[in-house]
């Protein structure tokens, strides 16, 4: 394979660690998902498991977008524009599990090794868990929609808007 990759320009005080603590499930995604655009990779859910009584997450999964293989596509094998296989076997994670005591959820198992290239600092923007538009960039959105302005026009306002 191409050997293992290590992010190491990410700052100690944003990087995992087992052990650490959390208020939320979705605060924890967050710090990952900062901590992925940081070094250079995408994330993705992986499993969640719920307390079948309260409904309360007791455990969650966050691995690299590359993790696992794609699954066998039983549709049609003619296609015209397959899709790119983007995982590779990738075994970064970060496992967190609630602490019925405290009710915070604890990193239970983080793992920062990568057998993939990292992306460039100029090119995490464009990674799937890093493609979030605000509340006020969807205001704009619609506003130029409504105004008539075409797709390209609109996308050359923001830029300007937010760029200049």
């Amino acid at each position: 394979m191409m050997g293992i990759h290590v992010p190491s320009h990410v700052p100690m005080e944003s990087t995992p660690f087992k052990g650490m603590e959390f208020e939320a499930d979705e605060i924890a995604y967050g710090f990952y998902n900062e901590y992925g655009r940081n070094a250079g990779f995408s994330i993705r859910k992986e499993y969640v498991n719920k307390c079948k009584k309260t409904g309360v997450v007791t455990s969650r999964r966050f691995v690299c977008a590359k993790e696992g293989v794609r699954g066998k596509d039983k549709r049609d094998q003619n296609v015209k524009n397959p899709r790119a296989e983007t995982r590779c076997g990738c075994e970064a994670r970060l496992v967190i599990v609630l602490n019925r005591d405290s009710k915070k959820y604890v990193v239970s198992e983080f793992i920062a090794e990568h057998n993939h290239y990292l992306h460039l600092p100029s090119t995490v923007h464009m990674m799937p868990s890093q493609r979030k538009v605000d509340a006020t960039h969807a205001i704009e959105i619609d506003l130029a929609h409504e105004s008539g302005l075409r797709l390209k026009q609109s996308q050359e306002l923001f830029l300007l808007h937010n760029y200049c």
